[in-house]
């Protein structure tokens, strides 16, 4: 989306302000967290069929800031019984949603749209308070979100059956599409609302009824969210939400003869388990999951233009997107000279608390995503690779991680191999073109990649030789509303976004009428 892009590369490029942590921040902070709390969209029950409720045992989970540490809120820790009755729930929804007009449900998704919009700005701020994403990039995601539910409202409206010629004289073919039923949508912590509603929006508009399993990290974004849909006049038990234990509610969102379709969003060892899981039911799935984008800079990029674009790629929401740049691949003839006017660009991106005005990069999302960090830069120092910046924990404390850059990175280190999910660039180097596509498809994965050159028919021909489900040219944020989002080979299967990603939750029918010819 190209406002999404605007303020992500705007952000990254203009700030030159100290990486000090403002006093005011955690003034900021404790004065939304109180403000949101008044809100009629802050929720922590779960929603079964349009009512707010706890868990069935009264457990509970916190929320924790990660810049602070501090509890947000509680929410109920919901398991097998709670999913049940929401599975119920939507199963119920199903029968009356899936027979209203499309232009109908068009109306319910516009209302919908109009309201996400018309909070948004308590929706960043709820984004940044238990993500921890910068203000600014989290009021992006609430306008990257909210345009699937808008694009989405005005796509029920255009899902076209056929008429096939027939064989015979007194035959009539016809083909319907028709909802999947009841789906089941599994969403990460990273993009709490855009990776719901992208789901969401289109199930919906199909006539599909949902339970969402927002992260246990992330969960009242979605809460919010759910609370905007009953607002805006979405029956009850056409959404639904449960959280808490995730295999529990996984195992019952898969044993259910009911949930017709899985979708998820997350990691690859994650969308496996539930690919196989899905096969006992014989289930529809989606399945997003993790990447290792290669980002390969040619000797005739325009430099500004590599730069810029490749610190979008690499450090929106502190490098913890699926389609983050993991690998930067530079060709020898601009290698140095791309290190250092990177390294420069990097050295002024201003590290804090997403409140704190001019921060571009908030924390990680929790400890463990520090060690993963520091155990992937310690793997590639032990085998030669050189820290040019950063490499280590921000003074800041907590999740923090200074903006990190290591040099003379090699195929064989993790950094190179698997997702570092962090503020980390690895930059390796490259000869020939052919040598630059088969470093880059040399990997399980296969979401995103990206390619900085100002020679057309390499533009061409590398992009249609890398096995990746999306690429940019010359851009480092390539999302949007009205494309297909996706990856190949064990990134994932289908896609999601634009008038491709509908065909997922649409059973294709085909009709014989016999017998026309009769008086």
């Amino acid at each position: 989306m190209r406002v999404l892009q605007v303020l992500a590369v705007s952000k990254i490029l203009t700030s030159h302000l100290s990486r000090t942590h403002r006093p005011s921040a955690s003034r900021q902070m404790s004065t939304a967290a109180s403000s949101l709390k008044k809100s009629p969209i802050f929720r922590t029950l779960g929603l079964i069929g349009g009512k707010w409720i706890d868990a069935y045992d009264a457990k509970t989970i916190q929320v924790n800031n990660p810049s602070t540490g501090e509890i947000i809120a509680e929410v109920p820790f919901m398991g097998t019984l709670e999913t049940n009755d929401a599975i119920s729930s939507a199963s119920d929804a199903f029968n009356s949603w899936s027979k209203l007009t499309a232009a109908e449900r068009s109306k319910y998704l516009r209302k919908w749209y109009d309201l996400i919009m018309a909070n948004k700005e308590e929706l960043g701020q709820l984004i940044t308070l238990e993500q921890g994403k910068p203000l600014k990039e989290a009021l992006g995601e609430v306008n990257y979100g909210a345009s699937f539910i808008e694009f989405f409202a005005e796509e029920a409206k255009r899902i076209y059956g056929d008429i096939i010629p027939a064989t015979l004289g007194d035959r009539r073919l016809f083909v319907l599409k028709q909802p999947v039923g009841v789906v089941g949508a599994i969403t990460p912590w990273n993009f709490p609302l855009a990776m719901i509603t992208r789901k969401v929006g289109p199930a919906l508009a199909c006539g599909c009824t949902v339970v969402v399993k927002p992260s246990e990290l992330t969960p009242l974004t979605a809460l919010a969210t759910a609370e905007l849909a009953l607002q805006a006049g979405i029956p009850p038990g056409v959404i639904n939400v449960v959280m808490g234990n995730a295999s529990k509610i996984g195992d019952a969102l898969l044993a259910s003869t009911q949930v017709r379709k899985i979708t998820f969003t997350g990691s690859t060892a994650v969308g496996k388990k539930l690919m196989a899981g899905a096969a006992e039911t014989v289930k529809r799935v989606s399945l997003e999951l993790g990447g290792n984008a290669p980002c390969i800079v040619f000797d005739d990029a325009d430099l500004d233009v590599a730069v810029k674009g490749t610190l979008a790629a690499k450090f929106r929401n502190s490098g913890q997107t699926c389609v983050c740049a993991n690998r930067i691949i530079v060709q020898e003839g601009i290698y140095e000279k791309f290190a250092e006017a990177f390294s420069k660009a990097v050295r002024n991106l201003q590290v804090g608390d997403g409140f704190t005005e001019g921060v571009v990069q908030g924390p990680l999302i929790n400890e463990a995503a520090v060690q993963k960090v520091q155990t992937f830069i310690q793997d590639a120092m032990s085998k030669g690779a050189k820290v040019l910046l950063g490499g280590k924990r921000h003074s800041l404390g907590m999740t923090f991680y200074e903006p990190t850059i290591v040099t003379d990175v090699k195929s064989e280190m993790l950094l190179a191999s698997e997702e570092v999910f962090g503020p980390v660039a690895p930059i390796l180097r490259f000869k020939t073109e052919e040598e630059a596509i088969h470093m880059a498809n040399n990997t399980k994965a296969g979401l995103a990649a990206y390619i900085f050159t100002n020679n057309v028919q390499r533009t061409w021909r590398v992009s249609e030789a890398l096995e990746y489900g999306l690429v940019g040219v010359n851009e480092g944020i390539i999302s949007t509303e009205v494309a297909p989002f996706g990856g190949v080979k064990q990134s994932g299967l289908g896609r999601e976004g634009s008038k491709y990603g509908i065909d997922e939750y649409l059973e294709v029918k085909y009709v014989c009428l016999g017998d026309m010819n009769r008086s």
